[in-house]
Order: structure tokens, then sequence, then C-alpha cells
């Protein structure tokens, strides 16, 4: 007779051992992209309200994948932005096998567990939600866990975070308190940052011009949600953007 217990155990294992196994990783995947598109799953915004509310996980990472996506961004949280953590479950249960950044606004260590046992890549770390000393210990623990860290700054005074040499560095364009957009804060920040930091340009891209000047301006990756997800066909419009990049 056949032992329950010793089957539920076995596949607990196999699903602890998925936490620390190797991911794909964010990093590589944007060196090696010629277009460095970090498509964003993002169905609502806090200023802009729901952008698409029918939006199924299940369907459009994986149709960015299969458009030229280099890497995929989730929004997890829930009041804010109608995400969720099953938002990347069901993306990788649906074939996506290209890295996933864990979009939230991460504080606390058990944050960094639930984006390991969800399937992501990498995790969002904002410098402005955390000391440099809180960012240090979140960082060290997620690369305990195996996953990459996109830090975020916005500002020149949180440039500084660039010294903890995380595994990519984001400018967000948009200021989270105000949540007014400008890529000219990419374009300002970009030669402050390291030389061989892996940079990351976020927010407010809509223009495959704006992608071909931040990639002049040293960008290897570029995270666009809305102008995508607020279209018909996300993948679709994806592809579209790739295709007028390359020309």
């Amino acid at each position: 007779m056949k032992d329950i217990l010793q089957e539920i155990i076995a596949t607990k294992r196999s699903e602890v051992e998925a936490v620390y196994a190797p991911k794909p990783s964010l990093r590589q995947a944007l060196l090696r992209s010629e277009s460095g598109i970090i498509a964003e799953f993002k169905r609502r915004s806090p200023s802009k309200g729901w952008i698409k509310e029918e939006g199924r996980a299940d369907i459009i990472p994986l149709s960015y994948q299969q458009h030229g996506a280099a890497a995929l961004s989730i929004l997890t949280d829930e009041k804010y932005f109608g995400g969720s953590d099953d938002f990347i479950r069901a993306a990788r249960r649906s074939g996506v096998t290209i890295p996933v950044l864990y979009k939230n606004f991460v504080i606390d260590e058990a944050q960094l567990y639930a984006a390991a046992l969800c399937g992501a890549s990498a995790v969002l770390l904002i410098a402005a939600c955390l000391s440099k000393a809180e960012c240090r210990r979140l960082m060290e623990k997620a690369h305990e866990l195996g996953l990459e860290v996109l830090l975020e700054m916005h500002s020149e005074a949180e440039l500084e975070y660039a010294d903890l040499q995380p595994d990519l560095c984001g400018i967000n364009n948009r200021n989270l308190g105000s949540f007014v957009t400008d890529v000219e804060y990419s374009f300002r920040l970009a030669e402050l940052l390291p030389r061989d930091a892996v940079k990351v340009s976020e927010s407010g891209i809509s223009n495959p011009a704006t992608v071909r000047a931040l990639r002049e301006a040293g960008f290897r990756g570029f995270l666009i949600g809305e102008n995508f997800m607020k279209t018909p066909d996300p993948g679709q419009s994806l592809k579209d953007f790739i295709t007028q990049l390359a020309h």
C-alpha cells in the first residue's frame, strides 16, 4: 500500500529544492539581448486606475515571451496594482522560461521567500523604501535564495546605494511620491552610476527612439508596461515596438 505521507513529504522536498535551484539570470538576459526590453504585466496603477482589469497572467506574459521580450516584470502588489504572487506561478505554468522580476515594494525577508517560491528570478529593491543597511541585508538574503537584485534609484542622493553592487542598477523615471514621470532622470543619472553597472531605465518609455537614445547613454534594460498593457494585444504591441526599434 502506498504511503501517502511519504509521497507528500517527497513533494514538499522537491518544492523546497526548487526555491534554491538556479534561476534564469535577468542580468545575463539583458546583456545578451538586442532589445533589452523587460515587458511588464501590470493590470492597475495607483494614479491611473485599471489599465487592463481582465488581463490574464496565463496569457499575456507568455505572449510577451513569444514576441521577443528579453525578460518580464510582474506586479505582485494586490491593493495598489491589482497584482498577485499567483500571477508569476500562472506565467510559469503557461510556459514562461525567461527571467521574471518580482515587482513589489519589498521591505521584509518574508517577501523574498515569497518571490523565490512563486518562481521569480529577481526582485526589485527600492532605495526610497529602505535604509542602506536594510537594502544590504535584503540583498544578501536574496542572493542566498538565488535571486538577483534590481536596485531602483530615482535621485542623485540615492545613487550611493549603487555602492552595494547590486546585480542591476535601475533608474526609475517616475517619482513614487507624486507619480510624475520624466525620462530625463535616466539620462541625467546614468553617467553618475558605476561604469560597469548593468543599467535599467524604468517607466515612461513609449517610443523606440527613446530606447535607442537610452542605449547610447549606457542602458541595457528598458522596463515597459503601460505602453503595451493599454493596447488590445500587449504581445503584438511589443513585437511591433521591437520591429520599429530594429529599424
